[in-house]
């Protein structure tokens, strides 16, 4: 796995720490392991999915989709770390 850069220059997690671990474990099949680890890999996926279309299907906007999407991502981001750092 690649290492964290964040986190080996300031020795704290980022929001995106764990990605990698549960896509691998997406990859794997083990789909709520996969969540476990990083609660907010499957909207991250759908986010990339759009931020893809954005580029590849030029005869539609998807501005406004990918915008909405990546605020949701973030909460979901924000609410896993809490949740990983400082409820268990």
């Amino acid at each position: 796995m690649i290492p964290c850069l964040f986190k080996t220059f300031f020795g704290v997690e980022c929001l995106g720490c764990g990605f990698q671990r549960a896509l691998f474990l997406l990859f794997q099949g083990e789909f709520s392991a996969a969540f476990q680890m990083y609660p907010a890999l499957y909207s991250t996926l759908i986010f990339f999915a759009f931020v893809a279309l954005y580029f590849l299907d030029k005869s539609r906007n998807y501005k406004k989709i990918v915008w909405n999407i990546a605020f949701i991502n973030l909460v979901f981001m924000l609410g896993g770390y809490y949740y990983k750092h400082f409820y268990l």
